[in-house]
């Protein structure tokens, strides 16, 4: 680049901060008076406004799956909007249609799919349908939902009522009445104070307790990610989604599972939950389904749940409208990303770079910073802390030193940012599908590098 290129990009530069900082308000960020501008990205990684190329380890916020600049989908997209820009699903369209059968397929059963565009969006509209469903089912007074502490499932007043952490829902309630919580199934810190394998499952064991505890007849849901993300990257034992699945069935109990961030093959299963077997009754998805070049988002009905919806009469139909939820080139593109999932055998290969990823990382295990390191499929949580015996979760200064010292060495890792006051102490890793086995060396050098300079 010349000399007069690079003051051309700066003045540019400087040009963009100064109307950023009068016009934008930055999502889920303190004031920052000069972001980060990024113009450009391919595979693994993203460009800024002077050039300089960071490994996005999050792959945006756990989205962008299959990668960066993928011209098929691009050209999917445009396509589509040649030959139809928008037609509002009260009726239908081909793109929605043929994605919907997708999906289902996907899932393994006959499942009717409604779009929306976000996860927040699909997850309210789960609410509603399982309120509705049970209304319909004569049994009208189960309103309630069971959700766990940790957990994040979207930023609209009834998903963060479902939401268990706290620092987000501070400042913003009352939020919608009817939301419980219960521990989460966390090994390395057993609210229960047991250890797995000599434990009776008790985190799972909880549901039952608490449904009684409410009555049956009051509870309408258990929601779920098959692992616990944003909160920390908690991953359940191997029979917990089972046990869990076995109490909402004993009490007629409909079981969400919020696949929007573990779905579409970020589990190195096509969804999170088909790791332990399970069937749920609403499945509700987003992010990866477009691997984010385009917002959608989506909820699964199981069909018997779904078939209540279908009786004639004025208030029998679901009474949800949602104007740009399966927007045809939305619709087009996320069938041509689950094509090429399958065609490229990117799924499989999420599975492989999550275990090797997992195995280089071991290299940090005896870190005096690191007291657990966990991952499911190719997404990693390393819970630092200040004494591996205590347990003390790490300071924010420590945990922020270190995303500052990868960003410094081209690396982006996330963490669970305002979440639980005094424990947001958890770095996490999610990075796209297109990651190299060289990426995945440049990404443990870095967390070395940058954990060094905490010893």
């Amino acid at each position: 680049m010349s000399k007069d290129q690079v003051v051309s990009e700066s003045l540019s530069k400087d040009a963009l901060l100064a109307k950023d900082r009068v016009h934008m308000w930055h999502h889920m960020s303190p004031y920052n008076p000069n972001p980060m501008i990024v113009t450009e990205a391919s595979g693994a990684w993203v460009t800024d406004i002077d050039g300089n190329r960071f490994l996005d380890g999050m792959s945006g916020l756990w989205c962008v799956n299959i990668g960066y600049g993928r011209q098929e989908l691009a050209e999917a997209a445009y396509e589509q909007l040649k030959q139809l820009a928008y037609f509002p699903l009260t009726q239908s369209h081909v793109p929605a249609i043929r994605l919907a059968e997708k999906v289902s397929e996907w899932l393994g059963g006959e499942y009717r799919v409604f779009f929306s565009n976000s996860g927040s969006e699909a997850n309210e509209v789960a609410f509603k349908m399982a309120r509705q469903y049970h209304h319909q089912n004569g049994e009208s007074g189960r309103f309630k939902f069971i959700s766990r502490h940790r957990a994040y499932h979207g930023n609209t007043m009834g998903a963060l009522a479902a939401t268990g952490q706290a620092v987000r829902k501070y400042k913003y309630e009352p939020l919608a009445p009817g939301f419980l919580h219960v521990s989460p199934p966390y090994c390395y810190r057993c609210p229960f104070g047991k250890t797995y394998g000599s434990c009776s499952l008790e985190c799972a064991e909880v549901f039952d307790e608490v449904i009684n505890w409410e009555g049956a007849q009051t509870v309408a849901a258990v929601i779920m990610e098959p692992t616990i993300t944003g909160g920390g990257v908690i991953v359940p034992p191997q029979e917990y989604l089972s046990k869990v699945r076995q109490i909402c069935d004993k009490y007629g109990v409909l079981l969400i599972i919020d696949e929007v961030i573990c779905g579409f093959g970020r589990s190195g299963q096509k969804f999170g939950h088909q790791n332990f077997g399970i069937k749920p009754d609403i499945v509700t998805m987003a992010k990866g389904i477009t691997s984010a070049y385009l917002p959608l988002s989506a909820t699964a009905v199981r069909k018997e749940v779904a078939d209540k919806f279908l009786d004639q009469g004025l208030d029998q139909h679901f009474r949800h409208v949602n104007t740009f939820g399966g927007n045809p080139a939305a619709c087009a593109l996320a069938l041509r990303n689950l094509e090429l999932l399958e065609e490229e055998q990117l799924i499989q290969r999420a599975e492989q770079l999550g275990t090797e990823l997992r195995q280089k990382l071991a290299v940090l295990e005896d870190h005096p910073h690191v007291g657990d390191i966990r991952s499911f499929g190719f997404l990693c949580g390393i819970e630092m802390v200040e004494n591996r015996t205590t347990k003390e979760p790490a300071v924010p200064d420590k945990v922020t030193r270190i995303i500052a010292e990868c960003k410094k060495r081209g690396l982006i890792v996330g963490r669970n940012g305002d979440t639980v006051p005094g424990f947001n102490n958890i770095l996490t890793l999610s990075p796209p599908f297109a990651t190299a086995d060289e990426d995945l060396d440049f990404i443990v050098r870095v967390l070395q590098e940058a954990f060094e300079t905490i010893k």
